[in-house]
């Protein structure tokens, strides 16, 4: 009787769920958009289908249907499904459900997979407590996110799980799915409102069917068609408020204002994450990244800004530390752009990853080991403090990748102090034929 209770309780829960709720599909076919890794014989799809899913990170942006793949990843395991979010979860509940998992696998010899949404947000201490168990394979992780992993997701816990790109959705996949969901709410939608909804999207079915919701019911309801100027005043509705789809156009927005120079336009979106609540430290780190993707070598000091402001964000708190974040954003708009150590770094980053230039230079080895002499190791090399100025001609890069360039200083009189790095450049740089750098 009990049993009857709770399905009718669920079953009303369930109507009075939002649209995109009520839509999430159950089955791997119902699923739309991500056909590389579901499609028939994807690997994805055949792991799932045989219920041998090994940990995974699932990595894509909002409304792509990470959440909606982990819960029908549950509707075809024969393992306990475990969720946590890691906004909200503390190491004491990762704890308990190692502890259930452990006992579980015990008593029933029943698995255990743990979907951790947002995983992004766990701290190092609470993926440190959960990374024993995904290596012995106690809890199989599906970890969901919307940050590039490797950034954020502990190395050790990442080598330990396949990563799977989800992409957005198409606007053909988002277009498909308003329709079903105007059908499901006993509505019809014109071409034009369709086009709009889809484009607006931003390829997020969540948020496009959030919107087409409230366009239903400003037409008029069950039986109502959705004309454009219903889409459209959906949309505006929707764009007074801030929650969690909008936590991302808005960081794209501040990140994007700085960049641009906008100091205004920095300082409100600023204004805007704080009295929405956003994690102070979030923005911090935010900034300290774009101290050296956008800003680098033509003003240096920017960093040490970007620090200052993440430091006394955890020494003072808010509601004082929002001077410092906003003293930060303005002198990082101002302060003049270079992405040249971006495209440094990135650049070797690919020569390294594809295998360019494994063998170091014999001079440059290590000679300090008993036999290093016997094999020639340092012999040749000339150290620059023997030399006037520090400075001594000689190769310090491997013989594939002689006068390769990877730092370049940007062409511009407005880049501080690389415009000075890029005057002061002089011919003959040692072992790197180009120019030599102050």
């Amino acid at each position: 009787m009990s049993d009857l209770f709770e399905s009718a309780a669920d079953e009303a829960l369930l109507r009075k769920a939002p649209l995109a709720a009520r839509l999430r599909p159950r089955k791997l076919d119902d699923l739309v958009g991500q056909e590389k890794l579901l499609g028939p014989g994807a690997p994805l799809r055949t792991l799932i289908e045989a219920d041998r899913l090994t940990s995974i990170i699932l990595w894509g942006p909002p409304g792509c249907g990470k959440t909606t793949l982990a819960r029908v990843i549950a509707n075809h395991t024969e393992k306990e499904f475990e969720t946590l979010s890691a906004v909200s979860a503390t190491v004491k509940d990762v704890r308990s459900i190692i502890d259930n998992a452990r006992r579980r696998l015990g008593e029933r010899n029943v698995g255990t997979i743990l979907f951790l949404d947002e995983v992004h947000r766990f701290n190092k201490a609470q993926q440190d407590a959960l990374l024993p168990s995904v290596e012995d394979g106690l809890l199989v992780l599906v970890g969901a996110t919307t940050e590039n992993p490797y950034f954020e997701v502990n190395a050790p816990l990442l080598s330990r799980s396949n990563l799977f790109r989800l992409e957005e959705l198409s606007d053909s996949s988002i277009q498909n799915l308003l329709e079903v969901g105007a059908r499901h709410e006993g509505a019809t939608i014109t071409s034009e409102a369709l086009e709009h909804l889809a484009n607006r999207a931003d390829g997020d079915a969540r948020r496009a069917l959030t919107a087409l919701e409230v366009a239903i019911v400003l037409s008029g309801g069950d039986g109502s068609s959705v004309e454009i100027q219903h889409a459209e005043h959906a949309l505006d509705a929707r764009a007074h408020r801030y929650g969690e789809d909008e936590h991302y156009d808005v960081i794209s927005a501040f990140i994007k204002s700085v960049r641009g120079s906008d100091a205004d336009a920095g300082i409100y979106w600023l204004a805007r994450m704080l009295e929405a609540g956003e994690d102070a430290r979030f923005i911090a780190r935010r900034l300290v990244i774009l101290a050296s993707e956008d800003i680098g070598m033509a003003d240096p000091t920017s960093l040490l800004i970007a620090d200052a402001a993440a430091r006394a964000v955890e020494f003072v708190g808010l509601p004082e530390a929002q001077l410092n974040l906003a003293q930060a954003v303005i002198h990082l708009s101002r302060a003049p752009k270079s992405n040249s150590t971006l495209t440094a770094i990135s650049d070797a980053l690919k020569d390294a990853r594809n295998g360019k230039g494994r063998r170091v230079p014999i001079h440059l080895r290590d000679r300090h080991f008993k036999g290093a002499q016997s094999l020639g190791h340092g012999s040749g090399y000339a150290y620059p403090h023997d030399y006037p100025e520090g400075l001594v001609d000689q190769q310090y890069l491997p013989d594939e990748l002689l006068g390769t360039r990877y730092y370049v200083p940007q062409e511009s009189d407005s880049l501080g102090m690389e415009g000075q790095l890029k005057s002061a450049a002089v011919a003959d740089k040692p072992g790197h034929p180009g120019g030599q750098q102050a």
